[in-house]
C-alpha cells in the first residue's frame, strides 16, 4: 500500500513538473528558465555566492514583474552577483528601466544588459533556444580540456551567453565550441576572469572553503 501511494505521489509530481514546463508562457523567467543550462556538480562560486545568486534572481524577477507585468519577457541570470538581462521589453525606455531595477537589488555588483525593445519571442523561438542550450552543454561536456560544470549557458534568440569564473584559455575554448553548434547566431562571453594560478588553487580545495571574491 505504501509503495502504491509513493508511486502515485511521484507520478503526480512528474505530471505537475511537465505541465509547468509545457506551459512556457510566463513572461518573466528567473535564471533564464528553460533556456539556461546550469551545471551545478562543480561550481567555482562559494556555496554562499550560489545561494545569493538565487536570491538576486528571485528579487530582480519579482521587481521587474511588478514594474512591467506580462508585457515583457525578461530572463534574469545571476552568476557571482553579476546579473545578465536578456529577452524583450515593449519600449526602448524599458531597457534602461529594467537595468536600474536590477542595479537596485541587494548584493548586485554589476549588470550586463542585453534586453531588446521588440515583441516577445514566440514559443517556437524559445524551444529552439532550449535545444541550442542543450547542444552547447553537451559539446562542453565532450571537450576533454574543459571543466564543463564551471559554465552557465543562456540562449536568447539563438545568441549564446556563457557565464562563469574562467581563465582566458577556457574563455576562448568554450566560445569556439559554442560557435560550432548548429543554430548559434552569436556567442557573448560574460565571464569573470581568473588566472591559471587561481584555477589551480580552486581545484586544490573543497568548494566550501573557496575564498570569496
Amino acid at each position: 500500500m505504501k509503495n502504491r501511494m509513493l508511486q502515485a505521489s511521484c507520478a503526480a509530481l512528474a505530471v505537475a513538473a511537465l505541465a509547468g514546463a509545457l506551459a512556457g508562457c510566463a513572461p518573466l523567467i528567473v535564471g533564464g528558465g528553460a533556456v539556461v543550462g546550469t551545471m551545478m556538480a562543480v561550481d567555482r562560486r562559494t556555496t554562499g555566492a550560489q545561494v545569493e545568486d538565487e536570491g538576486i534572481e528571485l528579487r530582480t524577477a519579482s521587481r521587474v514583474r511588478d514594474a512591467l507585468g506580462d508585457r515583457a519577457h525578461v530572463n534574469v541570470t545571476s552568476y557571482n552577483r553579476q546579473v545578465l538581462l536578456t529577452g524583450e521589453v515593449p519600449h526602448a525606455d524599458d531597457v534602461q528601466r529594467v537595468e536600474q531595477i536590477a542595479l537596485g537589488v541587494e548584493n548586485v555588483r554589476s549588470v550586463v544588459n542585453d534586453l531588446a525593445a521588440r515583441p516577445n519571442s514566440t514559443l517556437g523561438q524559445r524551444s529552439q533556444d532550449t535545444y541550442i542550450t542543450g547542444k552547447v552543454r553537451a559539446s562542453l561536456i565532450d571537450a576533454k580540456d574543459l571543466t564543463a560544470n564551471a559554465f552557465k549557458v543562456v540562449t536568447e534568440r539563438q545568441v549564446v551567453y556563457l557565464m562563469g569564473r574562467v581563465t582566458p584559455r577556457e574563455a576562448k575554448r568554450s566560445a569556439e565550441i559554442a560557435r560550432g553548434v548548429d543554430g548559434v547566431r552569436k556567442v557573448v562571453r560574460v565571464f569573470e576572469p581568473i588566472t591559471e594560478d587561481e584555477l589551480a588553487r580552486l581545484n586544490a580545495q573543497p568548494a566550501e572553503v573557496q575564498p570569496k571574491k
